[in-house]
């Protein structure tokens, strides 16, 4: 994580506003509070939590902001996720944030919300085609993933990672860009050959002996760490997901007695997540942001609703990158990372000033 990374984040929407075009400006009575919705996966998981605190917290700081949190029955839940855009639509909203959980199948929904006048942000997951939203604010997920593969691998040493048995849970079947690019990007910086870097599991790598998918939840990890060890349990190395997977993958790992035996890899940066990390179930982690996610799109709301702004993409990028951290206590040479001591004073918080 550079000094430039952290100092962008600290000036936080003077950047939004500064990357900017105009769109015809939305004309609010002073008095009047702005609706923004944000519709996220899971209104349970502790990121999502995480990002309704922190976007709730900026609305309250600019004092004329109404949240509304809604989401489906579960992470892949689409068609509950088109129930909650429309209802927002219907009541007049200005801005929607939002956590797609079918990247292309609530594309038609958002284009609804698009004509009728609102600023949409995809948080945390890119839609498809990215473009479908007005802007993305994200943690570069492949940069997250690729971060603990390389972790991984420089943690095994090369004849560990030569003889490696990989196993990966994933969020769902769906291959949303986060699920996809979290994948691909571990692969990638463990040294793994990805085929189509669009959808994950067409890899032919023989090290890879088996992938399956929790819909990020804890006990269908444990589950999916059941199944996968019932078939391989001669895995050494385990990418998941998010930390509530890597936690359930943990307690089957456990069970079986294999803890010396296979290193947990995962990406979010929970306390939760971070703990784990101290005491010794997960190596490593990749710390996301989302209560500075949350923060600028609402921010960018306001902007949009005051002068008709649309924030535009971090340099090189397709999306606003909102910070991405590696924590671990056993540090690779070459990598810059942080300890979990660190790490659990800024799980999901503003990224720090130099």
């Amino acid at each position: 994580m550079t000094g430039s990374l952290r100092r962008s984040l600290a000036r936080g929407m003077v950047i939004v506003a500064a990357l900017a075009i105009a769109l015809p400006g939305m004309a609010v009575a002073q008095d009047e509070k702005i609706l923004v919705g944000l519709v996220v996966k899971d209104l349970d998981n502790p990121f999502f939590v995480r990002m309704i605190e922190g976007a709730q917290a900026k609305a309250a700081e600019l004092g004329n902001i109404e949240v509304q949190p809604l989401s489906g029955e579960t992470s892949a839940d689409n068609e509950g996720q088109v129930v909650a855009i429309e209802n927002l639509i219907a009541a007049g909203a200005k801005g929607l944030l939002l956590t797609a959980s079918d990247s292309k199948g609530i594309v038609p929904t958002v284009e609804k919300a698009k004509e009728a006048g609102m600023l949409v942000i995809a948080l945390d997951t890119q839609l498809d085609p990215p473009d479908a939203a007005h802007a993305t604010f994200a943690t570069d997920n492949y940069m997250a993933g690729k971060l603990i593969g390389q972790w991984a691998a420089g943690q095994l040493g090369e004849e560990a990672v030569t003889n490696a048995k990989i196993a990966a849970i994933n969020d769902s079947t769906l291959q949303t860009s986060v699920d996809v690019q979290r994948n691909q990007g571990f692969m990638e910086g463990f040294g793994v050959d990805v085929a189509d870097p669009a959808i994950w599991g067409d890899e032919t790598d023989p090290r890879i002996v088996g992938q399956d998918v929790s819909n990020g939840t804890q006990e269908l990890g444990r589950t999916a760490m059941e199944n996968l060890l019932a078939a391989h349990p001669d895995i050494t190395v385990l990418h998941t997901i998010n930390e509530p997977t890597a936690n359930g993958a943990y307690l089957a790992i456990e069970a079986a007695g294999l803890q010396d035996q296979i290193t947990i890899v995962s990406v979010d940066g929970s306390c939760a997540g971070v703990k784990d990390i101290a005491d010794g179930k997960v190596g490593a982690t990749a710390m996301q942001f989302p209560v500075d996610m949350a923060g600028l799109g609402v921010e960018a709301v306001a902007q949009f609703v005051k002068d008709g702004t649309v924030p535009q993409p971090s340099e090189g990028l397709d999306f606003f990158n909102t910070g991405v951290a590696l924590i671990t206590d056993q540090p690779v040479e070459g990598l810059e990372s942080y300890d979990s001591a660190w790490g659990l004073e800024n799980c999901w918080g503003a990224l720090p000033t130099e």
